[in-house]
């Protein structure tokens, strides 16, 4: 959270409801938040310009468009210097089927989320990008058999409270 905005009842509200629906128009927000459309808007550009509300997106059907598969890659590095960790993050970053990248603290230095049209497919992007990458250590996957539950963003509790 910024530390220039400080999250009222209202800001939570508009959060929740754009989180929940990012096409919501304005004067849904505002009567949800029970203020009118000007304020509203202010407050919604406030929380973008803040970088609270970091973008938009369509949910895409992954299988829809040939994406079948969803492997969970664990990847361990030869050396953990901040720059070499900024190395391979920058150069996952430039592979569009990598979906998510994570830090991870403990034995594994990354978790990578990353979609495939089948089977085949991951094996070369593995065997020709990811095990052979610089500074990659070993590899272990896990492919996902189903997903039931992807929820963006974060819970937030309407009532100023943390959510379950």
């Amino acid at each position: 959270m910024s530390k220039k905005h400080k999250i009222d009842k209202v800001d939570r509200r508009i959060l929740h409801d754009l989180q929940n629906d990012g096409r919501m128009t304005n004067v849904e927000l505002a009567k949800n938040a029970g203020i009118s459309a000007p304020p509203c808007l202010r407050r919604v550009r406030a929380l973008e310009d803040d970088q609270i509300i970091r973008g938009y997106h369509a949910d895409i059907d992954p299988e829809s468009l040939g994406w079948s598969v969803t492997i969970f890659a664990f990847v361990g590095l030869t050396s953990q210097a901040e720059t070499d960790l900024q190395e391979f993050e920058q150069m996952v970053a430039g592979w569009e089927r990598v979906r998510e990248c994570h830090m991870l603290m403990g034995e594994t230095d990354f978790l990578l989320k990353i979609v495939a049209r089948d089977w085949d497919d991951f094996q070369r992007f593995l065997t020709s990008n990811l095990t052979p990458a610089p500074n990659v250590s070993h590899v272990k996957t896990a492919l996902a058999i189903r997903s039931r539950k992807q929820l963006p963003g974060v819970p937030i509790g309407l009532d100023g409270e943390l959510a379950d």
